[in-house]
């Protein structure tokens, strides 16, 4: 398994920041029972390519002066416009503790669902689970192959493992199937082609 490399940040350059994202470097805080607080910079290239294998809140491992640690990514912070990541928050982890993190929600055969005339309305995309630290998914699947127009999915109906425990309500909804509904834009493209085709 890689490594992020983490290299303490130098607060004393004004504008250390901006520089650093310049650089094509990331700056970012890492707390814990054994860390305080370490302010760090990170390549982004190696940064992304960690977050693209473990999730946007997934487990890190990282060098830190030629130490070994696993954090959690509590806060991924990005440009509103370019969606380049601007700050970075990560939590160092303890594996016989538990945490609490948000986990992406992944809905199984929503393709399916279009062809058939519906639309999968989401309300969450994610949701919040306590477990213990090497026990985090990446994911929590649910298979919304089977479902009906006016169908609707809540928290308690997630697949998850024994070792999980949803923190959010049960109750809460996630997501409810629906007709897909024709725009007045959409009737007018079609009144459109069928007059071009009687001409």
């Amino acid at each position: 398994m890689n490594s992020l490399n983490l290299n303490k940040r130098d607060t004393s350059v004004p504008n250390n920041a901006k520089k650093l994202r310049k650089n094509g470097k990331v700056p970012g805080v890492l707390y814990g029972k054994k860390i305080n607080e370490f302010l760090f910079e990170v390549g982004e290239l190696e940064l992304c390519r960690e977050i693209s294998q473990n999730g946007q809140h997934g487990i890190v491992n990282l060098d830190l002066n030629g130490e070994s640690y696993q954090a959690l990514i509590k806060d991924v912070q990005r440009d509103p416009v370019t969606h380049k990541i601007i700050h970075l928050d990560l939590e160092e982890l303890d594996h016989n503790e538990k945490i609490i993190s948000t986990v992406p929600i992944y809905f199984e055969g929503e393709k399916l669902l279009n062809k058939n005339g519906m639309v999968l309305q989401k309300e969450k995309d994610s949701i919040k689970v306590e477990c213990k630290a090497d026990k985090l998914p990446k994911y929590i699947k649910i298979n919304i192959n089977g479902s009906n127009n006016g169908y609707v999915y809540r928290a308690g109906d997630l697949e998850i493992a024994s070792e999980l425990s949803i923190i959010d309500d049960l109750n809460t909804v996630i997501a409810s199937v629906t007709y897909e509904r024709k725009t007045v834009s959409d009737d007018m493209e079609l009144a459109e082609e069928l007059s071009e085709n009687n001409k």
